[in-house]
């Protein structure tokens, strides 16, 4: 497969996680409220939403070549962003079934090649 091509898929393919994660906080909203530090200023439906549409921003602008580089690295500074909730899921998941659980805590290190794939769409952008 030829270089440029690969790029494209990969970034097309962040394009689409992104667009999908920010979808499913409007359509599955309770499930993010659920995960919303507390801490927050707001109530956690206002960042379910905020966040979704961030996500969907974020696909938006690594989706189209002339923004992709400045949208993948907003995109990795939103995964690290995120983080404190994936965190705040685990802790609030050990009480749950051992499967809830796995799900909560595998969360977290896959924070780490999100932010790379984020990282090396930029460098490869345009």
């Amino acid at each position: 497969m030829e270089p440029n091509r690969s790029r494209a898929r990969s970034a097309l393919a962040l394009a689409a996680l992104l667009g999908l994660a920010g979808a499913t906080h409007f359509t599955r909203p309770k499930y993010y409220d659920a995960i919303v530090p507390r801490a927050l200023p707001g109530t956690p439906r206002q960042w379910t939403y905020a966040s979704g549409a961030a996500e969907l921003a974020l696909a938006t602008a690594v989706a189209v070549p002339r923004t992709r580089r400045l949208g993948s690295l907003a995109a990795a500074a939103f995964f690290v962003a995120v983080f404190p909730a994936n965190v705040k899921m685990a802790l609030d998941f050990r009480s749950k079934s051992p499967k809830a659980r796995a799900l909560a805590y595998g969360r977290l290190p896959l924070q780490v090649p999100l932010i790379a794939w984020a990282w090396k769409v930029a460098k490869a952008a345009p």
